[in-house]
């Protein structure tokens, strides 16, 4: 994940072993039904407790990625912590079933990043001499993730600190990260920066941000806060977020005026940010065909095999290619939940890449087993 863009919020398979069968238009054969999803499910949807039954793959990853203070390390990115990496760690910790890895977790994250006063936290911290958070502002994605990870621990282990902690972060993250806009509820990446009053092109959003199959978790938490909306606004921006030939979302996307488009002073592409989009629709209760095809479009090729790459949006060209195994395990989520298709042998294995792939990886195992366990 060398060229993933760093965030700077102040300013601003083969194919598994199954036949998937696309259209000429790019679409899945068939009627476009929505993706099947366990019936009679909780309004909160599945537990994440246990969801990741491989020991190896865990143990190897806080190795790697964990310090003993329950800071993780973004290896490709100069070393530095943020709160995306700390969610996604206090996930995995959940669904490893690993109580004391989660409180040394969030105990760092608690003591580190949520030092702003309105509840959410200071997207990053680097390493070297004070201030280590030197941009104050806030990556609505990480906070969300964290409020997620919270409220699965605290139903895992009924710990009631821990809900009440999701309760106060999702709340903050209403407050501060969510505007209507025509698309309804709208979340912003960031408390400053992104509005219509910060920027031209604004209000500026990430696609990525909507963490779809963390909303039904965290409405039950919270149930006087519109999540349903803001699923509402993700599924009508992606469906409308399809640029250039490639017709798939750019990470930043303007909605200012009437048409939207990707926004100002970033690359038009698809790209490490954008390739959770695909895994958080495939993750989510009652995700749709459709809103899946795309990508799939995309990346299945002739031969049978499957190529993911940085896209261009402008021209459609494939820019550098989606190499480690945790790319390619987001497709294999896709196919699953497309068509049954799954999830292939060697990418369950202890194996570590980057910080990011590896870590897309452990997440794609846990929406296997948590959402379609008949993949697994």
């Amino acid at each position: 994940m060398m060229a993933r863009a760093t965030r700077t919020l102040a300013t601003v398979a083969t194919l598994f072993g199954a036949g998937l069968t696309l259209a000429a238009s790019g679409a899945p054969a068939g009627e476009a039904a929505p993706v099947a999803a366990p019936s009679g499910a909780a309004a909160a949807g599945p537990s994440l407790k246990g969801t990741l039954p491989v020991p190896a793959l865990w143990a190897a990853w806080k190795a790697k990625f964990l310090t003993p203070e329950g800071r993780v390390i973004d290896d490709a990115n100069g070393g530095v912590s943020h709160t995306e990496g700390q969610g996604y760690g206090m996930l995995l910790a959940v669904a490893a079933d690993d109580r004391d890895t989660f409180r040394s977790l969030w105990s760092w994250t608690r003591a580190h990043l949520y030092v702003r006063k309105d509840g959410l936290g200071a997207w990053r911290w680097q390493p070297g001499p004070a201030p280590n958070v030197r941009d104050p502002n806030n990556a609505s994605d990480g906070d969300i993730l964290i409020a997620w990870a919270l409220a699965e621990a605290g139903e895992a282990w009924e710990d009631t600190a821990a809900t009440a902690a999701a309760r106060r972060i999702a709340r903050a993250v209403f407050a501060q990260n969510v505007i209507k806009t025509r698309f309804g509820a709208t979340l912003l990446p960031g408390a400053s920066g992104f509005r219509a009053g910060d920027r031209k092109d604004g209000p500026v959003v990430n696609p990525s941000y909507w963490v779809f199959p963390a909303f039904a978790r965290l409405g039950a938490l919270t149930p006087d806060l519109d999540w349903a909306g803001l699923t509402a606004s993700g599924e009508k921006l992606l469906g409308e977020a399809r640029f250039g030939p490639a017709n798939l979302p750019s990470e930043w996307v303007s909605l200012a005026g009437e048409t939207i488009r990707p926004a100002d002073g970033f690359a038009p592409t698809f790209g490490y940010n954008a390739v959770r989009i695909p895994l958080h629709l495939a993750w989510a209760e009652g995700g749709r065909r459709e809103r899946l095809a795309p990508y799939m479009a995309r990346w299945a090729k002739p031969d049978g095999t499957v190529a993911m790459s940085v896209v261009d949006l402008p021209s459609g060209q494939d820019g550098e290619r989606f190499g480690d195994l945790g790319y390619r395990a987001v497709a294999a989520v896709v196919a699953c939940a497309l068509e049954g298709t799954r999830f292939p042998d060697d990418l369950r294995g202890p194996e570590m890449d980057r910080y990011y792939p590896t870590t897309l990886r452990a997440l794609a195992l846990v929406a296997i087993n948590s959402r379609h366990p008949t993949c697994w």
